[in-house]
């Protein structure tokens, strides 16, 4: 959008009396934070106006006994993170792009990574927001505190919905202590072994933080193997850690699989390089749902569809990952596999191109009706990024 139209008000009083303006005269507008998922999801068409919340970047309040914060939507993810850490806290999540994303563009695209395993997702942090409904008017839900049931759970209706329900201001979420002992074991073999690794270990009683499945291209890239990787993280106390790392070498021992401990600076490179290896280095960005059982099984058709190209990764205890792809052609018979799981495939990243000539979202279910109605509750005169969704 470089003949686009650019506006960054400075507090939540400035937003809602812009998006009333619009509201009056009709102005479709695209929301954005720091710009860098902006072009996720559907094309948005009809308007060339970009609102954007990179200059609501206070922090309102860390309470640091009550393992919360409070900060304004545009608040930069690393700088949240920098300014917990002086209390020894963090933000369970590793989302795409974290030196740029914000904390509002976070909880819009629901974006997290490996850590979902052990913390949850996006969903599970969020404690209460502050909103600019599409009229104009300021809105609230949830509260500051971890056992707030008061009101109309509407967090979870606006994690994941790109800006289409409302315009984030201030957030409220859950933290927690920073671990500061963490152990990385590596396993990489044969696919049909590794899915076997990956059934023991969802079945036992091990407890790791992060325990991915990455793609034959992305072990090659990350240096781990010429074929797919079971990547598994554990943070607790350094007898726990050695303990079970033994354990799941001996795992893989016994299905004549390679293991190894990565420790220090080098895993903490690996982990964050399974985010960026993935998003940003090809034309098209994908994000995928499987059930559990599935995600090995889905790596593996990743692979064969791409001849072993394709980076991409699976975070077994939630069935939820990404890929990217060079083209187009691996889309559909790709969807159909993560849909014949249960699962979905949608198409967040491409040219346009590419997006005008497929289904982005590949919604198959009973659903869409019910959102649409949502929308339609929200935002009648489908203001705010109109067509990103729907």
């Amino acid at each position: 959008m470089d003949d686009s139209i650019n506006d960054s008000p400075a507090s939540a009083a400035e937003l809602a009396e812009l998006v009333a303006s619009a509201n009056r005269d009709r102005v479709p507008l695209v929301i954005a934070g720091n710009r860098s998922k902006l072009d996720w999801g559907g094309i948005v068409a009809g308007t060339n106006r970009i609102v954007s919340t990179q200059k609501l970047d206070r922090l309102i309040a860390h309470a640091v006994g009550d393992l919360t914060v409070t900060v304004e939507a545009g608040m930069p993810f690393a700088r949240l993170q920098a300014v917990l850490a002086t209390a020894g806290q963090f933000l369970p999540l590793d989302p795409v792009y974290p030196d740029r994303a914000t904390i509002g563009g976070i909880i819009a695209t629901a974006n997290t990574g490996s850590l979902r395993h052990r913390y949850g997702g996006v969903r599970d942090l969020l404690l209460g927001i502050s909103f600019v409904r599409a009229d104009g008017k300021i809105a609230k839900a949830g509260g500051r505190v971890v056992k707030n049931v008061a009101g109309y759970d509407m967090m979870k209706l606006f994690t994941g919905s790109y800006g289409t329900l409302g315009i984030l201001t201030e957030v409220t979420l859950r933290v927690y202590p920073q671990p500061t002992n963490t152990g990385t074991v590596i396993i990489t073999g044969a696919i049909d072994r590794l899915e076997q690794a990956a059934k023991i270990l969802l079945a036992s009683t091990l407890t790791p933080i992060a325990a991915d499945v990455v793609s034959t291209a992305l072990s090659q890239q990350l240096e781990l193997s010429n074929t797919p990787s079971l990547v598994i993280k554990f943070a607790t106390i350094p007898a726990s850690i050695a303990e079970q790392s033994a354990q799941l070498l001996d795992i893989a021992k016994g299905l004549g699989l390679k293991a190894g401990i990565w420790q220090g600076t080098q895993a903490e490179n690996l982990w964050s390089g399974i985010q960026t290896k993935i998003w940003g280095e090809r034309p098209i960005g994908c994000k995928l749902g499987v059930r559990l059982t599935a995600a090995v099984a889905t790596i593996a058709t990743l692979d064969r569809l791409t001849d072993n190209t394709a980076p991409g990764v699976i975070h077994l205890n939630s069935g939820i990952g990404a890929c990217a792809l060079g083209d187009a052609k691996p889309i559909e018979p790709l969807r159909s596999q993560c849909e014949a799981s249960g699962g979905f495939l949608s198409v967040l990243q491409a040219p346009v191109e590419v997006k005008q000539h497929l289904d982005v979202w590949g919604y198959r279910g009973n659903t869409v009706p019910l959102m649409k109605q949502i929308k339609q509750q929200f935002d009648p005169l489908d203001l705010l990024n109109p067509g990103k969704c729907f």
